[in-house]
């Protein structure tokens, strides 16, 4: 059995999951689907590191509120997200979820650090 603080990777190898993240599960599946509106629930599950049947829920409140509608094509489902829906709290209900994800999909990824060496021989 896997523990709490692990998330498993795409690979199947076991890794340590931080204690608490800014964004939330729903936030993180949302995400998820943005990116791929074909991803099979199991793939998002692995990526988040929540069970298969947590991320149906998640999946079934973001459909309930209205940020996400589900249509089958063929053996697939394909996911459509509202992205002019507004945030639900009232910090933030002056935004749209689709602000949060162009933003999380254009960040620019930080390269790896290179290490220069001061000494030379």
């Amino acid at each position: 059995m896997m523990s709490p603080v692990e998330s498993v990777t795409p690979e199947g190898a076991r890794v340590p999951r931080p204690e608490w993240t800014f964004l939330t599960n729903h936030a993180h599946v949302l995400h998820c689907i943005h990116r791929d509106p074909t991803v099979r629930t199991r793939d998002i599950a692995i990526a988040v590191g929540i069970t298969e049947r947590r991320t149906q829920a998640i999946m079934k409140d973001l459909e309930v509120a209205g940020y996400l509608t589900r249509s089958r094509h063929g053996r697939r489902n394909t996911y459509l997200i509202n992205t002019d829906a507004m945030f639900r709290h009232p910090l933030e209900a002056h935004r749209a979820v689709g602000d949060l994800l162009n933003l999380l999909d254009t960040a620019t990824p930080v390269p790896p650090l290179t290490i220069h060496n001061s000494h030379t021989t």
